[in-house]
């Protein structure tokens, strides 16, 4: 493919050498050695802004919703995010080593065109959760409002949405409070995260410490024995109910675990990455999980009911100091998880698509324009939904693409990339036709087996043979798996399958 400018060839001369203008610019490029210097602090408070949140809180509310007592909850979100540490952390590395983000990584296994798959499978459903992220958020604002008027604000809802109209404008100030944000760029959620993660922590052990003493202890939820004991109403179905939620716990960061060089790619070095992930993931989402499970206790015995949405309780806490402080914590919670988490990976994957015509800004403009269009309400209506039909059935898809990546750098590859050739289009990664049919066999032949336990659990079918509800109860271990082996398979004994070689450049 002839190239239409020489300029990157000139501007990013010092990080790549002979790029396709079609293929980078000032977004994703290689990180240089300046931009590097993100350190074990600033990873761990990445991970602390975005882990503290309103759905970590309502986590293990879930689980005990659907019959964990309090420990068996928080123990099993501890679980899944020690094992989803994992890839986040192999996933990290090349980011870290090479400086690049993940639609860029992709490029290595899938192609350079193919890279367009993972990358935007993950902008969908990263455009999924900042439409969450964004609907708890006005949520606040509207519980708040609702406690200063004394009276619920709206009327009747709107019919084609389920929602009224006080909630939809609350929705979208808080989504206009975030688009004015993106313009910043990625060096400032560095530093809203850095800023972010101590204030969040006190506020979430204050919120803790307003509900022990308010309720004199945590109530009678933390001595509720589980369901699933001799005698409950669920007794000897504990496992089937374990495994699907610890797939969904996996799945709740399955999502960062691909696209974490996005923000591993400025980090000082391994150690750093390393460290900081590990310090700020499994720690911090324990923590909070169990402040929600201690919290919602408390209320049973302040109000009389258990409430687990911390918007609704923030409403009744009441008073006009409280409301501020609660409205503005809040508001910085969801913002830290939302731009970080949700805004970075669809941007950097629609830069990808269109080096040339798209930037941070347009690509962070785009997610939140297709966050709206999701009606995110809708997603969060029920427990059962939230873990079972959005977690579990994203990490389906999320789960083979992460086997690929890892199978691919550290297996296939050794961790070496060519980083010149990931940037040209006739270099080492255009396959057939800048695609590797290796990565999309292995992927579509990795999601297939869940896809039948999925549209039973989505209500899309009656009934699926038994066989494939038990697949889909493990269904992000299972794809990662299946991924990953038919991925080195197929590199090996594909015509186009092994590792190509760079091609003369005419």
């Amino acid at each position: 493919m002839a190239r239409s400018s020489t300029a990157p060839n000139e501007i990013y001369s010092d990080v790549v050498r002979d790029p396709d203008p079609g293929l980078i610019n000032a977004d994703i490029h290689p990180a240089t050695p300046a931009e590097r210097h993100w350190s074990v602090l600033n990873m761990a408070s990445l991970w602390v802004g975005m882990v503290v949140c309103v759905p970590t809180y309502m986590l293990a509310g879930g689980l005990i919703d659907q019959g964990m007592n309090w420990s068996q909850a928080v123990l099993t979100v501890m679980l899944g995010n020690v094992i989803v540490l994992v890839p986040m952390i192999l996933n990290g590395h090349p980011g870290t080593k090479y400086g690049i983000p993940f639609p860029v990584m992709s490029r290595a296994s899938f192609g350079i065109h193919g890279a367009h798959i993972p990358s935007l499978l993950r902008a969908l459903v990263a455009c999924g959760w900042f439409g969450i992220q964004t609907w708890i958020g006005g949520a606040a604002i509207y519980q708040l409002l609702s406690a200063l008027s004394g009276a619920p604000m709206g009327g009747a809802p709107i019919a084609a949405l389920g929602i009224n109209a006080a909630q939809l404008g609350c929705f979208l100030a808080f989504w206009a409070i975030q688009v004015a944000i993106l313009y910043k760029g990625v060096e400032s959620i560095r530093l809203l995260e850095t800023l972010a993660a101590p204030f969040l922590i006190v506020m979430g052990l204050a919120l803790l410490g307003w509900a022990y003493v308010k309720a004199g202890g945590f109530g009678a939820m933390l001595s509720t024995p589980s369901q699933f004991a001799v005698g409950g109403p669920k007794e000897g179905q504990f496992w089937s109910v374990f495994f699907p939620s610890l797939t969904a716990m996996v799945g709740f960061w399955a999502t960062l675990s691909l696209n974490i060089p996005d923000f591993t790619r400025y980090a000082k070095s391994q150690r750093d990455q390393i460290l900081g992930q590990a310090i700020g993931l499994p720690l911090t989402m324990t923590l909070f999980a169990f402040i929600g499970v201690a919290v919602t206790s408390a209320t049973t015995v302040i109000y009389g009911q258990a409430i687990w949405d911390p918007t609704v309780l923030l409403g009744k806490m009441g008073g006009g100091f409280s409301v501020v402080i609660s409205l503005f914590a809040l508001t910085i919670a969801t913002l830290s998880t939302n731009i970080a988490a949700n805004v970075v990976s669809p941007a950097n994957a629609l830069i990808n698509a269109a080096p040339n015509r798209i930037t941070f800004r347009m690509g962070g403009l785009i997610t939140a324009g297709l966050g709206i269009v999701m009606m995110p309400w809708k997603l969060i209506e029920s427990t059962g939904g939230y873990i079972f039909t959005w977690l579990i059935g994203y990490s389906a898809l999320l789960g083979p693409i992460g086997g690929i990546l890892i199978v691919d750098y550290f297996v296939v590859r050794r961790t070496h990339y060519d980083i010149d050739g990931l940037y040209r289009y006739k270099g080492p990664y255009r396959y057939i036709n800048g695609f590797n049919p290796a990565a999309i066999i292995a992927l579509v032949l990795a999601v297939l087996p869940n896809v039948p336990g999925f549209a039973h659990a989505a209500g899309f079918v009656d009934s699926v043979p038994p066989l494939f509800d038990q697949i889909y109860t493990y269904a992000w271990f299972v794809g990662f798996g299946i991924a990953g082996i038919i991925y080195l398979v197929a590199m090996m004994v594909l015509p186009h399958g092994s590792i190509p070689t760079p091609e003369p450049e005419t």
